[in-house]
């Protein structure tokens, strides 16, 4: 799923996380809903494509999610 093969790159969590890395980096600091809005309007992307795109950002330790219940880049 990150670069699979057999669909289109535009669907790739790897493609989609670079639209949600962008938005975060514009608009810093942000709730998930907010950064998925703001992903959107980067890039159009169904939620769970979304949801999956984060989750490997989060585990590849480039986003984190902090106290305040926000999204933030990782230093």
């Amino acid at each position: 799923m990150l670069l699979p093969e057999n669909i289109h790159p535009a669907n790739s969590l790897y493609f989609n996380g670079g639209f949600v890395l962008e938005a975060l980096r514009l608009h810093g600091e942000t709730s998930p809903m907010n950064l998925y809005i703001e992903s959107r309007k980067l890039h159009e992307m169904q939620l769970p494509v979304f949801v999956l795109a984060l989750d490997w950002l989060f585990l590849a330790g480039l986003v984190s999610y902090n106290d305040n219940g926000s999204i933030e880049l990782c230093s």
